[in-house]
């Protein structure tokens, strides 16, 4: 498919939208790189072979270049990316969790029989809960899942952005993640002895959501504090 200059300007446009920059700025610029193009193609140049093939880097430099990208650290991306990537683990954690505090898995059980005299019988066969085991395998899944999704999340939204120090941000992350992780999980736990001793019977309606918003929470505000601290 062929670039043509309202493609080109269209993008660019967009591009510098997003990127924070005055509707101002960002109408002289469309207008000056309209007239580059239309005299490149008058030259003989198509518009991919002016703009190198990438109007999105060609318009962030010339953003750049003139001061007009805005002083942004890009503290509620990196906790709204952060809270993407734990959403699923956490998720999983949680069924994991569920799984095992509902024996869904537990094999044990109970008969009643009633012999010829009148006299009720009963039997109890009590077996392992499958559920344990499955939860303790599959909670540090879900965290091992939970460091690089968080990860990938914030250092793609930093990118994206073309924020400053967004490797230097994905480092911090890195290091402090473990810690961060062990929090939301510390926090949620938190959470379930609550509902066990406070709210008892209904305890599932009150722990599942709570528990889920403490984790991604816990979360989203561990990563922007590192990202507040990298800017």
């Amino acid at each position: 498919m062929t670039l043509t200059v309202e493609d080109a300007i269209h993008e660019a446009t967009g591009t510098w939208r997003r990127l924070g920059v005055e509707r101002g700025a960002a109408d002289e610029m469309a207008e000056e790189l309209a007239a580059d193009l239309t005299a490149a193609s008058m030259d003989g140049r198509s518009v991919a072979d002016y703009i190198g093939g990438d109007i999105e880097a060609l318009a962030t430099s010339w953003a750049d270049e003139r001061g007009l990208l805005p002083e942004r650290r890009h503290l509620k991306e990196t906790a709204v990316a952060a809270a993407q990537g734990a959403a699923l683990p956490a998720l999983a954690a949680l069924a994991f969790w569920w799984v095992s505090w509902s024996h869904l898995l537990d094999p044990s059980g109970e008969s009643l029989t009633t012999t010829l005299d009148g006299h009720v019988h009963r039997e109890v066969r009590e077996f392992a809960n499958l559920g344990v085991p499955l939860m303790w395998v599959g909670l540090p899944v879900c965290v091992v899942a939970a460091f690089f999704l968080i990860r990938r999340a914030v250092g793609g939204t930093l990118q994206y952005h073309h924020a400053a120090a967004s490797e230097a941000t994905v480092q911090a992350l890195t290091k402090a993640l473990p810690v961060i992780l062990v929090a939301a999980a510390g926090l949620a736990v938190a959470i379930g002895y609550f509902g066990d001793y406070v709210i008892g019977t209904y305890q599932l309606f009150f722990t599942a959501p709570m528990a889920l918003a403490g984790m991604i929470g816990a979360v989203a505000g561990g990563a922007a504090w590192v990202r507040n601290r990298i800017c």
